[in-house]
C-alpha cells in the first residue's frame, strides 16, 4: 500500500464500540498488520434494530465485542463489502447466534483469469466460502430499521467490492476502496487498477463527504480526497512508465526504481501495485510483456 497521508491518528480502542455519531458505532478488530492498519473496522448502525457492517475475521474475541456491544438491541443485517479474511468471515458466525440475514457481495472471484504459469499472490487471503443470504446489485436500496442504504459497486480492490451509503447521514462505508492510513492495494489478478480507477470515479459524482473506511479513522471531505487518490496513482503510473525503456525489466527492479527509499518490508505491496499499474499500461498499449507472466513477467516500453 502506498502512502497518501490523510489522517493516520488513529486509537482502535479494541473491545469498545466507539460512537461516530448517535447511531453509528465502530468496533475495530485486534488483527493489526501490514495491509490492515490497527485492524479491520466493524460498524453497528441503529439502535433497537442494528445492521452490522463487515462483522470481520473469524475472530472469537471480535465476535463477542459485536454481540457485547448489541447488548439489549437485535442485530438483524449484517452487510457484507467483500471477500477477504479479515473482513467476511465473521458473517456467518454472528449470523448463526442472531438469526441476522446476510446481505452483500458476491462470492469471491478474480478479475480476470489466471495466464499460463500464474500464481495469485493474494489467493491466501480470499474468504472462498463466503455466501450471501442475499446479494446485493449495485444501485440496490435497502430500507432497514437501522436506516436507508444505499448499494455502490466499488470494484478495484477486489472484483466484488460493495460500499453502502446512508444518504441521509451524508455517510459511505467505504470498506477498503478509500481508506485515510493508505492507499488500498490493488493486486491482479484479485483486482484491477481499471476498475479501480474508474470506481473513483463514480464515487467522485455522489454526493456524500464522509467516509468510513474498513481500516483506520474516518475520511472526511471525501471529494477532494478521492480527487487526490486518483491524481497520486496517475502519478505513480507516470513514474512506472518513465523507468521503462526498450529493455525489459523485472517488477523489483521497476519497484527498486520507482520506490526509492522504500522499507524492505513494503517492497511486497509495492511490487503488487506495480503489476496492477502495468497491467493497465500493458491494456492502453504503453507497455508489453516481454517475457513470463504475472509478477515473474518482465516488461519493457512499447515501440
Amino acid at each position: 500500500m502506498s502512502r497518501l497521508v490523510h489522517d493516520v491518528e488513529f486509537d482502535p480502542a479494541y473491545g469498545i464500540a466507539v460512537e461516530i455519531r448517535p447511531g453509528i458505532r465502530r468496533l475495530t478488530a485486534r488483527n493489526p498488520g501490514p495491509f490492515t492498519f490497527h485492524g479491520t473496522n466493524t460498524y453497528l448502525i441503529g439502535t433497537s434494530d442494528l445492521t452490522v457492517v463487515d462483522p470481520g475475521p473469524q475472530d472469537e474475541e471480535h465476535v463477542a465485542a459485536i454481540l457485547k456491544a448489541a447488548e439489549g438491541a437485535r442485530i438483524s443485517t449484517i452487510l457484507v463489502s467483500h471477500t477477504h479474511k479479515d473482513h467476511s468471515p465473521a458473517a456467518p458466525v454472528l449470523a448463526a447466534r442472531t438469526g441476522a440475514k446476510i446481505l452483500g457481495c458476491t462470492p469471491h472471484r478474480s478479475a480476470r483469469e489466471l495466464a499460463l504459469g500464474e500464481i495469485n499472490a493474494l489467493d491466501a487471503s480470499a474468504d472462498t466460502e463466503f455466501r450471501a443470504d442475499e446479494e446485493l446489485a449495485d444501485g440496490a436500496e435497502l430500507n432497514l430499521s437501522a436506516g436507508r442504504f444505499g448499494v455502490v459497486a466499488t470494484p478495484g480492490h477486489t472484483a466484488n467490492h460493495l460500499s453502502f451509503a446512508l444518504p441521509d447521514e451524508n455517510l459511505l462505508f467505504s470498506a477498503d476502496h478509500v481508506m485515510a492510513w493508505s492507499t488500498s492495494i490493488v493486486a491482479p489478478p484479485d483486482g484491477s487498477m481499471q476498475a479501480y480507477l474508474d470506481s473513483l470515479d463514480r464515487l467522485s459524482a455522489r454526493a456524500e463527504t464522509v467516509y468510513l473506511p474498513g481500516h483506520g479513522a474516518p475520511v472526511r471531505d471525501a471529494r477532494t480526497y478521492v480527487a487526490a487518490l486518483k491524481e497520486h496513482r496517475l502519478r505513480r503510473e507516470a513514474s512506472v512508465l518513465a523507468v521503462l525503456t526498450a529493455t525489459p525489466l523485472t517488477i523489483p527492479q521497476i519497484v527498486d526504481a520507482v520506490y526509492l527509499g522504500l522499507d524492505p518490508s513494503l517492497k511486497v505491496a509495492a511490487a503488487l501495485s506495480v503489476f496492477a499499474q502495468l497491467e493497465r499500461l500493458t491494456e492502453l498499449g504503453h507497455v508489453r510483456i516481454d517475457t513470463g507472466s504475472g509478477l515473474s513477467a518482465t516488461y519493457a516500453r512499447s515501440q
